[in-house]
């Protein structure tokens, strides 16, 4: 009696496992009949749905901004969106957004940046670095924070190589006039090159030519008593590889003149050796004015 009940038992145990790895081995079968790719006849449509489709949709709909329980849920026969073709180009190239866009919508997207910020952008990744170093980006902004002229220049090392020398030049440039306002001789003299062919003209139509003569004349020219009040406009500069060029319009409160400055590049940093100023004639040359400079 006991036997029968011991050999029914383990027919009983046998046949549960027997159920389990049936359904398992069919659950498993069932699984692998499901298209994984593209290739296998799988479309981006509803209709894939009753064909075990469901990492798909999950996909579209998170990419769409929705979740998996509302297409799986609520799904009454409405068509679902397609992924993007942007996204389904990247996933299938490997490219992203911003490099399949063609060379001009690039550089015009970058031609909205300013310059802290284009260097900001070329830190962040490799290719964001690759966009922001594009010639044609760095030429549009010389366009936009210099001037229109120069279009068929080709500089040497490229044009963000030419934007930071001629921003570099700029700076130098309003630190003259800075100078001048703070009538600082000792800062006048670091300014200048020590050189005996440097020339200063100074509105008042007298030269000085040589280091001494030119820092003599600063001196006697900030002793005035008068304060210098003046603003300067149209700037433009021309910068080679160790000499630079700038031309400018000052309006001071004693009139108004048009400015050449020539400097040179020394030991690392740039330094005035030709300073021009002439005065401006006014109302189409009805008489010059005459300004400090």
């Amino acid at each position: 009696m006991e036997i029968s009940f011991f050999s029914g038992a383990v027919t009983f145990i046998c046949c549960v496992f027997a159920a389990a790895a049936f359904l398992t081995h069919r659950s498993k079968s069932k699984t692998k009949s499901v298209p994984t790719n593209a290739g296998e006849g799988f479309c981006n449509c509803a209709c894939s749905r009753g064909r075990g489709g469901g990492g798909r949709f999950e996909t579209t709909a998170y990419l769409n901004g929705g979740s998996s329980s509302s297409v799986f849920g609520g799904f009454e026969g409405e068509m679902v969106e397609k992924v993007p073709a942007a996204v389904a180009a990247e996933k299938l190239t490997g490219a992203s957004m911003m490099e399949q866009l063609v060379p001009e919508i690039t550089t015009h997207a970058l031609s909205y940046l300013d310059y802290p910020s284009l260097c900001r952008l070329s830190m962040t990744n490799s290719l964001m670095r690759k966009a922001a170093n594009d010639d044609n980006a760095w030429k549009a902004l010389y366009h936009k924070d210099f001037t229109l002229e120069q279009d068929s220049l080709t500089p040497v090392n490229g044009w963000k190589a030419y934007y930071a020398a001629t921003r570099a030049i700029m700076n130098v440039n309003a630190d003259f006039f800075n100078i001048i306002k703070e009538r600082s001789v000792s800062a006048m003299e670091h300014f200048w090159l020590n050189a005996d062919y440097v020339k200063c003209f100074h509105a008042s139509g007298e030269y000085f030519t040589g280091y001494n003569a030119v820092i003599g004349s600063w001196q006697l020219a900030f002793n005035w008593e008068q304060n210098v009040d003046f603003e300067i406009r149209d700037v433009k500069a021309r910068v080679m590889s160790d000499s630079a060029w700038v031309t400018m319009k000052a309006y001071l409160n004693m009139g108004s003149g048009n400015v050449t400055n020539v400097f040179e590049f020394h030991n690392g940093r740039w330094y005035m050796v030709h300073h021009h100023c002439s005065v401006m004639l006014i109302h189409g040359g009805a008489g010059p004015q005459v300004v400090q400079g």
